[in-house]
């Protein structure tokens, strides 16, 4: 396992040695936390104890929120809290790459992950999903790859945005022995996990005790609230690796100070509020999954497909590749005031594709959609009939 040389061994010095070996209190002339010495402000009067994982109790309040959650003993030690997945994603680009160094990411893809690898210095390359009537995951190609180049990291979004395919059985253990093979660090990206829109195959990696894995999840989409900055990364795997994991993921951690004590303060209520309000959203995206369904079905000309989503928040409509994607948006803004994003956003295998939020109100939902399959419609029946 490689890990990054910008983050260096953790050996105590000296003095830390002996702070460790007194015997009584000691008085620290050099204590710049004013907590410590009577001036906490009435609204925050308690003692700021920085812990680079975040708060213990915090901690403990999200592993027993997970344990339940998942039916299994989640260790507050290897949880980590963050104030979104990309904080977590940019500590873990600096925990096992060097600049130069790349990470493989799946195509097609939301470009976060590109995005905050190029600020850390970081190349990306991709393995690939394909249509076959369900999106696969080509772990045969991924293992020629790895036998030719190792990357820094694999990461998997599970379900994948804006696919909505959640791994199958084969993938998963494929990736999981790929992982294990070549010795490669698993980052799992598991936001969406908890909104199902099929009976398809659901397992987490999150707790993956085989290989050293990441799990980011948070609550930005638990609660359907990108406002509610709190993440959080869990680690697990072989203990050694997890070991050495985490005494290096504590150093990059420590340099970025724990989340603040206001935010965590709210955690139970907020972690509470999640059951109903996956609840409420799920609801909210099989309705519009149907209604696309149907307005997809209504097409005059019936050359639209929709790639069924089995998890996430979007679906993807699948029109004539000869239909120019920039073209369709603009002329939707400019005279119909809607906006989609085009498949190319995000490396779509080949031309004509939207991306269609199931978010919207329902009533919003399906009048947009009918207007974008009615102006497929027109540019078809204009160039064919």
């Amino acid at each position: 396992m490689k890990f990054s040389t910008r983050v260096g061994a953790s050996q105590p010095n000296l003095i830390t040695l002996a702070l460790r070996a007194a015997t009584g209190p000691v008085t620290n002339l050099s204590d710049s936390n004013p907590t410590r010495h009577g001036l906490a402000p009435a609204l925050l009067p308690t003692t700021y104890q920085a812990d680079p994982r975040g708060s213990a109790q915090a901690r403990q309040q999200l592993a027993d929120f997970l344990s339940k959650r998942d039916g299994r003993e989640v260790d507050p030690d290897r949880l980590y809290l963050l104030s979104s997945t990309s904080q977590g994603y940019a500590w873990l680009l600096k925990l096992f790459c060097d600049p130069g160094d790349y990470v493989l990411t799946p195509r097609p893809g939301y470009p976060m992950v590109d995005q905050l690898a190029m600020l850390e210095a970081v190349e990306v390359d991709n393995y690939f999903l394909s249509w076959d009537g369900a999106w696969l995951t080509d772990v045969g190609q991924l293992r020629q790859h790895l036998q030719t180049s190792t990357p820094s990291a694999l990461v998997v979004i599970n379900p994948n945005n804006p696919t909505g395919s959640y791994l199958r059985p084969d993938e998963r253990a494929g990736m999981v022995q790929l992982c294990h093979d070549f010795s490669v660090p698993l980052i799992a990206d598991e936001v969406f996990f908890d909104y199902a829109l099929s009976n398809a195959f659901r397992e987490r990696l999150a707790g993956e005790e085989r290989v050293l894995t990441f799990a980011l999840d948070g609550l930005s989409k638990n609660l359907a609230a990108p406002h509610a900055k709190v993440a959080w990364l869990e680690v697990s795997g072989p203990d050694e690796l997890v070991r050495q994991a985490q005494e290096k993921l504590d150093q990059i951690a420590d340099a970025y100070l724990p989340m603040s004590d206001l935010i965590t303060a709210q955690l139970p209520s907020l972690l509470d509020a999640i059951g109903s309000q996956i609840e409420t959203v799920r609801d909210r995206l099989r309705k519009n999954l149907q209604r696309l369904r149907s307005c997809v079905a209504a097409s005059r000309t019936g050359v639209m497909d929709l790639y069924e989503p089995e998890g996430g928040w979007s679906a993807l409509l699948r029109f004539p590749a000869w239909i120019d994607e920039d073209e369709l948006v603009t002329s939707l803004i400019r005279d119909a005031a809607i906006s989609a994003q085009p498949g190319y956003f995000f490396d779509m295998p080949t031309a004509g594709f939207l991306s269609i939020s199931l978010l919207l109100q329902p009533e919003v939902m399906a009048a947009a959609a009918e207007s974008v399959i009615a102006r497929i419609d027109t540019a078809v029946e204009a160039t064919l009939f």
